[in-house]
């Protein structure tokens, strides 16, 4: 039996490199590229075709900050296949980054200077907004559309007799600090995108614990210091123009710079080829290169609380039934607008 894997944020990156690892390992995978921009999941399709003759590759329209987009998707994923065994949630956003600009140079000549590549911890802040569902843009991309759609799909997940796997994309810049249960969308910090992280390694952790005796298991994984379209918008062009042989140097000395998507997906493609049940829930599987070039992952424990883990998932439980309700409500002033001017015609 074919296996179907979808993956959100294919179209470029790292979710693009994990699909081309992915044929290249199993062409009979069945994949479906979970994109908002259908114009660059064409391209991407397209590519993937071109080195994968006949490999069988879907399309769908989903943006994961918008909740009715989510539902929609889910809707159609429903019709189309009978059950879902790869959903790798890879999509995410980090909007209008802002570098300190001083600590990075102090920090780029001291012995910090690894870890502030790898976590930009102390140098890296964002600007938020709210999206239509009235989220923070950042919660609601790399979290809560990604939960809503695990949620919609459980009747693929959890069938019995069948065993599903959800991949987390997270991050070294997931910080316990930077997250707070009283304020988990993140409304009055600077860093949502290290909450989001964070909040999505608390997430896999509780739906393990919830889900595994239905057959649904999830993993994290973290795929180091990626140049990315999310990486390159850190820094004007200048930037990275002045300072990518510096980090081909740090290289030789650590395994998290792994520099390409194609070293990032390491840790998503070898998930693809374990077992559940010889994973271990609270580790996060990290992409690692070598100096030398030579890709290899490796688990590193998780500072997750087990209780804020558990108020989380019911606080998220509780925010699913209010986005629900008022598009509920929406839906139902769309109809009644629409028959108003249905008759007034």
């Amino acid at each position: 039996m074919e296996r179907v894997v979808l993956v959100t944020g294919a179209n470029s990156g790292i979710g693009l490199a994990l699909c081309e690892r992915l044929l290249t390992q199993d062409s009979q995978v069945r994949l479906c590229l979970a994109c908002r921009n259908m114009q660059r999941a064409q391209a991407a399709r397209a590519a993937l075709l071109a080195s994968h003759a006949g490999a069988r590759v879907d399309l769908l329209r989903l943006d994961v900050g918008c909740a009715s987009s989510v539902i929609s998707a889910a809707e159609e994923v429903k019709a189309r296949y009978a059950q879902i065994d790869f959903l790798y949630l890879n999509a995410g956003i980090m909007p209008n980054p802002s570098v300190d600009i001083g600590a990075f140079f102090k920090g780029l000549f001291s012995r910090n200077v690894i870890n502030m590549f790898a976590t930009a911890e102390g140098i890296l802040t964002q600007e938020d907004r709210l999206n239509s569902d009235g989220l923070q843009e950042v919660f609601a991309t790399n979290l809560f559309g990604h939960f809503l759609l695990i949620r919609e799909l459980e009747p693929l997940l959890c069938r019995p007799g069948h065993t599903s796997r959800v991949v987390w994309t997270s991050s070294s810049n997931a910080r316990r600090s930077a997250f707070s249960i009283e304020d988990m969308e993140h409304r009055r910090g600077t860093e949502p995108y290290s909450s989001s992280k964070y909040a999505s390694d608390m997430l896999s952790l509780v739906l393990n614990r919830h889900k595994n005796s239905q057959g649904l298991f999830s993993s994290v994984i973290c795929p180091g210091l990626v140049m990315t379209n999310l990486t390159y918008g850190i820094l004007p062009s200048f930037f990275w123009t002045l300072i990518m042989p510096v980090m081909w140097l740090i290289r030789i000395f650590t395994n998290t710079f792994t520099l390409t998507p194609y070293n990032g997906a390491e840790a998503l493609h070898w998930l693809f080829l374990q077992t559940p049940e010889s994973l271990d829930p609270r580790a996060k599987y990290h992409s690692l290169t070598s100096g030398l070039g030579t890709n290899y992952t490796q688990p590193r424990q998780m500072d997750i609380d087990d209780e804020m883990s558990e108020v989380f998932f019911s606080k998220l439980l509780q925010l699913e039934k209010a986005v629900r309700r008022k598009l509920s409500e929406r839906n139902a002033d769309d109809k009644a607008y629409q028959k108003y001017v249905y008759e007034i015609e």
